[in-house]
């Protein structure tokens, strides 16, 4: 990341799945130092804690109160995402979370409250759109090269998560659901690329009733589902521009794009913005086609964390990070907006807003 900085002193809380990707980045990131690890398994948190030359802890309680623990990396649940953050801030640390920043809006807005009152800041992911994929992307729409953005799509299509998880639930009950899964990558994507949401149209529907688990020891079982499954809307972004949205835990496959950007004098093809990197094409009016762009901005090499990394450095040199707690709310109120435009047949305006985040260079 360029500047040379005192490694901020981690302490992460939950070691589950996702945390060896998070772990990986840590390893090789000298921003960060991870310090200590606590969740609900203790033989998880010890051998990730082995893993990294931590120290596992008995529980979040005995984490925060360590000395040598400067941030929280809240890899927890998302119903606990906010409960989480708020013991990490009265402790004094600074957090950065897995999305969403909170499961409500009133959860959220006392998190950056809480930050605010105890001058510790707190990041979100998703820190993908920090990559060299979608900052590519903004790029282009930055220099002009599809002229003035008029609208946008963005498609996340999977038949469910319960295919390939083997403790599934946690994304059926209220919380998950596709839109608060995947929305948080594919949103705060379009909102580095064309700004903060103003208002929301949509429609959701929820086809299975239960789902069942097909791998893993409990492979067969079954259990309920308890938010909407099926979600797509309409994004009018404070700019004028409009992006349709489809999020689905219920089409087996398809040939859609993941996110495009049309312009005035030509359109943009995004990669898939769960991931870092990818290729970004580009059409242009009275071209020939479609045709790849070099790399032009974005962390090469990325991986979950960075945004963490981007945060101890923003720390060090008094500047704004870029995966902040203010886009996450940002995103968050769209996402819970959306819902309620499509459970109550109407437009909505989103309450909230945020700056258009500074782009990576």
């Amino acid at each position: 990341m360029g500047e040379q900085v005192t490694p901020l002193r981690v302490g992460m809380a939950g070691a589950g799945r996702i945390s060896g990707q998070y772990l990986s980045t840590l390893a090789r990131t000298e921003a960060l130092r991870l310090t200590a690890v606590t969740d609900l398994d203790g033989a998880r948190a010890e051998e990730a804690a082995a893993a990294s030359g931590a120290r596992a802890v008995g529980d979040l309680a005995d984490l925060l109160a360590r000395d040598d623990v400067d941030a929280v990396l809240n890899l927890t649940i998302p119903a606990v995402h906010a409960d989480v953050a708020l013991a990490a801030i009265a402790a004094g640390k600074h957090v950065y979370g897995e999305k969403p920043l909170a499961t409500t809006r009133e959860e959220a807005a006392a998190v950056l409250a809480a930050a605010r009152a105890a001058s510790v800041r707190v990041g979100c992911a998703p820190d993908t759109v920090l990559g060299t994929g979608v900052q590519t992307g903004r790029r282009a729409v930055d220099d002009g090269l599809i002229g003035t953005p008029v609208a946008a799509t963005a498609f996340m299509t999977t038949p469910g998560h319960e295919t390939w998880h083997p403790d599934p639930e946690f994304y059926y009950r209220p919380g998950g659901g596709p839109l608060l899964d995947m929305g948080p990558y594919y949103i705060s994507a379009l909102i580095h690329l064309l700004g903060p949401v103003a208002a929301v149209t949509g429609a959701a529907s929820t086809p299975r009733a239960e789902r069942e688990i097909a791998s893993g020891p409990r492979a067969g079982q079954r259990f309920a589902v308890e938010v909407d499954t099926h979600v797509t809307g309409v994004l009018q972004h404070a700019n004028g521009a409009l992006s349709t949205l489809l999020m689905s835990f219920d089409i087996h496959e398809a040939h859609l794009p993941r996110i495009e950007v049309h312009g005035t004098e030509g359109s943009l093809s995004l990669p898939d913005p769960n991931l870092f990197d990818g290729v970004v094409e580009v059409w242009r009016a009275r071209s020939d086609g479609w045709r790849s762009l070099p790399v032009s901005a974005g962390h090469p090499h990325a991986g979950r964390g960075i945004g963490l990394a981007d945060l101890a450095v923003a720390l060090a040199t008094g500047r704004p990070h870029l995966a902040s707690a203010e886009l996450a709310e940002h995103v968050l109120d769209v996402m819970l907006t959306l819902l309620d435009a499509a459970h109550q047949g109407r437009t909505l305006t989103v309450t909230t807003t945020c700056e258009r985040p500074a782009p990576v260079a």
